[in-house]
């Protein structure tokens, strides 16, 4: 019997994640089905409870209903609890389990296809919405030097560091982006939404160390802070791989089975 999964999203006909979890579930020998569904703004609870009602096993939820998935699950990992933010949901037996595989992917992302070690580095995260709260803990759980949190408005910043006072092994900083003027980082992560919007970071000169890597979490186009940091003379990555690791972490929870992302890539990038 074939297990049915989904995605949800409001618009999600561009979604790769139907693409990747076929290929994913070819590779392990899984009989699965994988769709993409469209959920009304209004109606992203009743549309996911549908799906579950029917006999569907699990979903990945994406933009814009990652909070309110974390407000309808019924029982949350801690990484999900972290990120105030669920983006993998699985059903049994009347429980809607909540997950946040985003941190995860990134990390895998960084140190399996990119050979980026987190470890003992000095780490800039641009932005203080969502995308950067799913990635704080899974980062800080790698020991960097330090992790510093910058968004246009400090105050914004300076209150999502506070959530994690405790709860990480290193406590965040935060500040603004005028105030990164003279400071270098080893890994420049851009969590913002500028990449969607075409729209230039107000980054200070040498920000990126030499040697570094500049990861631009949006992927498929060069965005302004990719061109950057390219003429900064840094190695610049964006969000493909993120985007099929997340999606492995999510598998594996579904089907006990991690597949090799790869091949997967390597399709994707064809």
């Amino acid at each position: 019997m074939t297990d049915r999964y989904a995605v949800f999203g409001n618009p999600i006909s561009h979604s790769k994640s139907p693409r990747i979890h076929a290929l994913f579930a070819a590779q392990t020998r899984q009989n699965i089905s994988y769709e993409a569904l469209l959920a009304p703004l209004d109606g992203f609870a009743a549309a996911v409870e549908a799906f579950a009602s029917s006999g569907g096993k699990g979903a990945n939820v994406t933009v814009p209903f990652k909070e309110e998935a974390f407000r309808l699950a019924t029982s949350l990992t801690p990484r999900a609890q972290a990120a105030g933010a669920v983006n993998t949901l699985s059903f049994a037996e009347g429980v809607i389990s909540g997950d946040n595989t985003d941190g995860a992917g990134l990390v895998r992302d960084l140190k399996a296809n990119l050979g980026c070690d987190i470890q003992g580095k000095h780490i800039l995260l641009l932005g203080a919405g969502g995308a950067a709260r799913g990635v704080i803990l899974p980062l800080s759980q790698e020991q960097p030097a330090a992790l510093t949190i910058a968004n246009r408005t400090e105050e914004r910043a300076f209150r999502l560091a506070l959530e994690f006072a405790g709860r990480t092994d290193v406590l965040p900083e935060a500040c603004s982006f005028a105030q990164l003027a003279g400071r270098e980082f080893d890994l420049v992560i851009n969590a913002t939404s500028t990449g969607l919007s075409a729209t230039e970071l107000p980054l200070p000169p040498h920000l990126f160390a030499p040697r570094g890597l500049a990861y631009e979490m949006v992927y498929g186009q060069q965005t302004p802070f990719m061109q950057q940091a390219r003429a900064a003379g840094c190695r610049v990555a964006d969000g493909l791989g993120m985007l099929v690791e997340q999606a492995a972490e999510a598998f594996f929870g579904w089907r006990g089975v991690r597949p090799a992302t790869g091949p997967v890539l390597v399709a994707l990038k064809g």
